[in-house]
């Protein structure tokens, strides 16, 4: 069923079944910086440029170019292993998905500076993918096929890793940084234990419950099933716990890079379905710090939501504060029945009109230890000082 269909169905069934109560906190108006939080590190993200129709050779040199400008790879070593972690809550094409020519170009890079093994994978969403101790329904990999992501992938000549293929045992328990709202362990993917190093590459997408899916989100596609229940369940906190997922060991130990193909933009809905808007000139943002790309992704997502036309805004579905609330009752139903439906939280929407409004990423500030001092470092292709400067002015602190 296509998402928007989905949405609408999912609002109306769950209207007439549950009566949520509005959270005290929903002012509709942002979140925004209430609490101080310290300047960070130095960081830097790199941007390289695509114009608009580019061919897939240009993405495959613009993705390499930005992706050597951001690190030199001097982590690698030739016996290591290098997970790549992709985003494929559905079947729908790019940018509903990680970008396919963007991922093989790095596995066909990383293959140069020596890696000895490479490894693609990630799970879907609840939506398509559901899976318990005895039961699976569903394929992560069938919907990288329709996606065209897992060609990609095996003629790049890398290995396919769905998380749901081995099991409810294969999985481990982590745990984020201290003081979270995580009740319990985060259950991640036995696979990551075979990997030296990670690199996350996400796409730049609206979303109808976080307001965007950027590198923080991805975390997501990690999970098993019983750590996403706790993450929709209690529900008032999903936007901090979604930044305190990136802060678990393996992460912080592993991750060294995260890249994002953002020349076309899921500009409205999201996860999977909505407004795609083709700027004249699209972005490769690369960046060490998953707190500084997502500062500056979330500042492309927003820019091309000013720029995209009126007429495509999807004003119900989009703007919407009630429909989140039974999106995500609907969420508890299919991960573990009506009965956690009708307890959940009630999921708080805000409005994100600067990326300081965003909750995920104000807290991800604060549990990585500051406001990254982030320079943007432009780096062949296509962008201009306007687009820079744009950029640099929409990420600066407000004063």
């Amino acid at each position: 069923m296509e998402r928007r269909k989905f949405l609408k169905i999912a609002a109306g069934v769950t209207m007439t079944a549950i009566n949520p109560i509005p959270g005290s906190a929903d002012s509709g108006k942002g979140y925004g910086l209430r609490k101080p939080v310290k300047e960070g590190p130095p960081a830097k993200v790199f941007l390289g440029g695509t114009a608009k129709g580019s061919p897939e050779k240009d993405i495959r040199t613009v993705v390499r170019e930005t992706a050597l400008a951001a690190t030199d790879f001097s982590w690698l070593t030739k016996r290591d292993t290098v997970f790549i972690k992709t985003v494929n809550n559905s079947g729908n094409p790019y940018p509903s998905t990680t970008n396919p020519v963007a991922v093989a170009a790095m596995i066909e890079l990383l293959r140069e500076k020596g890696a000895r093994r490479i490894i693609v994978g990630d799970m879907s969403g609840v939506q398509f993918v559901r899976f318990t101790g005895d039961s699976l329904k569903g394929s992560s990999r069938k919907l990288m096929e329709r996606a065209g992501l897992a060609q990609a992938v095996l003629t790049a000549g890398a290995e396919l890793h769905c998380f749901e293929e081995a099991g409810w045992d294969a999985f481990y328990e982590d745990r984020p940084a201290e003081g979270s709202h995580w009740k319990g362990s985060i259950m991640m993917p036995n696979i990551l234990k075979e990997a030296d190093h990670i690199i996350l590459m996400p796409r730049c997408s609206r979303h109808i419950l976080a307001g965007s899916t950027l590198g923080m989100k991805a975390v997501v596609g990690y999970w098993r099933h019983d750590t996403r229940l706790e993450y929709h369940h209690d529900a008032s906190s999903l936007h901090e716990k979604t930044a305190e997922a990136n802060t678990v060991e393996t992460l912080r130990k592993k991750q060294r890079l995260v890249l994002t193909t953002a020349d076309k933009i899921l500009s409205t809905v999201g996860p999977d379905d909505g407004y795609v808007y083709e700027p004249a000139r699209g972005l490769v943002i690369a960046s060490e710090s998953v707190v500084a790309h997502e500062m500056v992704s979330l500042a492309w997502l927003l820019a091309n939501r000013h720029d995209m036309p009126e007429s495509e805004r999807d004003g119900f579905l989009d703007s919407s504060k009630m429909v989140p609330r039974m999106v995500n009752r609907v969420v508890n139903n299919f991960l573990s029945g009506w009965g956690k439906a009708i307890t959940a939280d009630t999921f708080i929407k805000n409005d994100i009109n600067a990326i300081w409004d965003d909750r995920v990423l104000v807290h991800a500030c604060r549990v990585f230890g500051g406001v990254p001092r982030t320079s943007l470092v432009v780096h062949g292709g296509t962008v201009t000082e306007d687009l820079k400067k744009r950029l640099v002015e929409m990420i600066s602190l407000p004063a």
